[in-house]
């Protein structure tokens, strides 16, 4: 009994040294066959008797020098490139770049751990530092102009263009859908960098989207047409013409079939045959020289609303016109000015189509009611958007068109349910006319939304009295959005077919 127990531990502290050994060949060197026969032997059986123990005791002893004296080659090395390869670098997320969901620098206190004391300190002398030396949340004062022509606001700095971009998804490109990114597709184009755009990513998903459809279509007819076969049955012109509509063959105006991509006609029952020329249109040789310096002719532009609430509401925009600076209640009259195209019936129109002598802002100005939309969703936490695209005010993405849909498409509609617009009868007529909406409008509305996914918000902005009592004077702009009230009602069409348990 001594001796078995004997012979299990010296066992057990050769499978260690081993181990160890072959830890430290390992390191050096890569894995060979060699070893892994040699540790999988080292390793002993908790099931074998005394007689598998000394026999693997003895070939540990036969094998071990070979892990001692013997060089392991290393694979590949008739390799002569010894030079190493260097780390791809590695491209940033979404949500590395769209850490900010404001262009705002924001210093948040320390963890509190309630098992541990010490964060009560670190805690306490983050709060006193920050009162004898408040950091400033404003470290970047982002500048734009004013163009009437455009009827937005521009930014061209391309650091405080990205900034925005990035830190919110404010405005959009002048040359690119959404993000501004121009000259990185001109940089692509010139075969200057290979970093795929946002807009190449979307077309390329949709290209095999289209590819994957149509393989999945001749996968079918073709199955439909191994059944026809089977049982017999012949193809009848109806498939055929069904083949065409699928895009799989054209048609010439006598008749005669042409499979896609061949110049031959195809034999058909009538016998008349037609023989395509295809056009070929040479490339047109480019004078872009692709080592001369791009100059980057995109600018951001931000809407009304938007420039608005960086400037009143968080600080970080300062807009320009005319070489001077525009104080947030100079921006409001300007913005109400310019948020509509006056007629020759209205009483302010003077024979231009975007000044007025009279500077008095409506209640119902069309800039104050999407602005106040903006400004209820913004501070709720949502990404607000144009909605042109879709035919509604605004667009809501949880947290920005980089990570995820538009999930609700909000239209704005004014209501008069203040008794100041229902002691005038006159009065009463023009408010009732303003908010009155048939129901083909909101039918098409609705449909336009139910078909890209979209979920339709009503948001009633209630309308105040006047206001703009002090033509041409200051106002008190926090005191003129404390009177507006937003109500939203989600509009969604039940479909018995969509909605069964």
């Amino acid at each position: 009994m001594l001796k078995l127990l004997v012979t299990l531990l010296h066992t057990h502290f050769l499978s260690i040294t081993i181990d160890c050994d072959y830890t430290d060949a390992a390191d050096a060197a890569v894995e060979d066959s060699s070893l892994r026969s040699f540790s999988l032997k080292a390793t002993p059986s908790p099931t074998g008797s005394s007689s598998k123990m000394a026999s693997t005791t003895g070939s540990l002893k036969a094998e071990a020098p070979v892990s001692e004296g013997v060089t392991i080659p290393k694979p590949n090395s008739n390799n002569t490139d010894s030079s190493p390869k260097k780390p791809r670098a590695k491209r940033r997320t979404y949500n590395e770049i769209h850490a900010k969901s404001l262009p705002l620098e924001v210093y948040p206190l320390p963890t509190f751990i309630p098992h541990n004391p010490i964060s009560l300190v670190r805690i306490a002398v983050s709060l006193i530092s920050h009162s004898i030396r408040q950091p400033s949340s404003h470290i970047v004062i982002h500048k734009a102009y004013f163009s009437p022509e455009t009827q937005s606001i521009h930014v061209t700095d391309p650091k405080f263009i990205r900034a925005l971009w990035e830190q919110g998804f404010w405005g959009k490109g002048s040359l690119s859908r959404s993000e501004p990114h121009w000259l990185d597709q001109e940089k692509r184009r010139r075969g200057l960098d290979a970093i795929q755009t946002s807009e190449e990513h979307t077309r390329n998903r949709r290209e095999d989207r289209r590819q994957m459809k149509l393989e999945r279509a001749k996968a079918q007819r073709e199955a439909i047409e191994e059944q026809l076969r089977k049982e017999g049955k012949t193809i009848s012109d109806t498939q055929i013409a069904d083949l065409v509509d699928e895009g799989m063959f054209t048609e010439s105006p006598k008749g005669t079939l042409y499979a896609t991509g061949t110049d031959k006609p195809l034999e058909v029952a009538n016998g008349t045959q037609e023989t395509i020329i295809k056009a070929v249109i040479e490339d047109v040789p480019s004078n872009d020289v692709s080592g001369a310096e791009i100059n980057d002719q995109e600018h951001l532009q931000l809407t009304f609303e938007e420039a608005f609430f960086l400037s009143y509401v968080l600080g970080v925009l300062e807009v320009f016109h005319d070489d001077s600076t525009l104080q947030p209640s100079d921006l409001l009259r300007l913005f109400c000015r310019h948020s509509k195209f006056l007629t020759t019936e209205d009483p302010g129109f003077t024979g231009s189509l975007l000044q007025s002598d009279n500077n008095m802002i409506a209640p119902d100005n069309p800039f104050v009611m999407k602005y106040v939309v903006l400004h209820h969703f913004r501070s709720l936490g949502w990404v607000v958007r144009p909605g042109i695209k879709f035919a509604c005010d605004y667009l809501l993405y949880l947290r920005g068109p980089a990570f995820n849909h538009a999930e609700f498409a909000v239209m704005i509609i004014p209501s008069y349910s203040h008794p100041y617009w229902s002691e005038d009868p006159e009065r009463a007529a023009v408010s009732r006319k303003k908010a009155s909406r048939d129901w083909w409008w909101l039918h098409r509305l609705n449909r336009v939304q139910t078909q890209v996914f979209k979920t339709l918000m009503l948001v009633y902005v209630e309308i105040p009295p006047p206001w703009d009592e002090n033509n041409g004077k200051k106002v008190d702009i926090g005191n003129v959005l404390t009177r507006y009230c937003v109500r939203e009602t989600l509009w969604k069409r039940w479909s018995v077919n969509r909605n069964r348990d």
